[in-house]
């Protein structure tokens, strides 16, 4: 892939369900994750995922916003749950419901867990500047807020924010 254009938004009311043509479980981990990325000590991370019978290893940048380099290979199954059971630190479980929207696809991300009541729709673009459409249901964008990357979902997951995190926009 190389280059991933994603910006991330959070959901107004639940309007977005209906138009959803399908979805589907998926549990991801970290190999190199959020505390060594703290830390200094890599400049990417590498997750390892599991959705709808496949599985895929990702290596994302470390960097915030919606430009990030990513590169994706597809892993044996048994592979990836290995992985994920006893190399990784934890594990994000979620939903992905997709929603197409005026020849755009969003990707909702519905969590589960320690992170459930997280909703956030994810869409892929092919330029950073392209324009999109906002559905009614689309709220504010939250694409420069690393505690909505689900690699910093991990260490500190929804169920742990304060009230002021679920509401307040960080500085950016």
């Amino acid at each position: 892939m190389g280059i991933e254009i994603e910006r991330k938004f959070l959901l107004i009311g639940d309007a977005w369900r209906a138009a959803a043509t399908r979805s589907e479980r998926m549990a991801q981990g970290y190999l190199v994750g959020a505390a060594a990325l703290e830390a200094g000590l890599a400049r990417a991370s590498v997750r390892v995922r599991t959705a709808g019978g496949g599985a895929w290893i990702n290596v994302k940048s470390a960097t915030l916003g919606i430009e990030r380099q990513e590169y994706e290979a597809a892993l044996p199954v048994g592979d990836a749950e290995r992985m994920l059971a006893t190399l990784c630190d934890g594990v994000v479980e979620k939903v992905r419901h997709y929603v197409p929207v005026a020849g755009f696809t969003f990707e909702i991300d519905e969590f589960l867990g320690a992170n459930a009541g997280l909703i956030v729709a994810e869409l892929e673009l092919p330029r950073a500047d392209a324009d999109f459409p906002r559905p009614p249901w689309l709220g504010r964008e939250v694409s420069a807020e690393a505690r909505y990357y689900n690699v910093n979902l991990i260490r500190h997951p929804y169920a742990h924010w304060s009230a002021a995190e679920r509401e307040e926009p960080t500085a950016c």
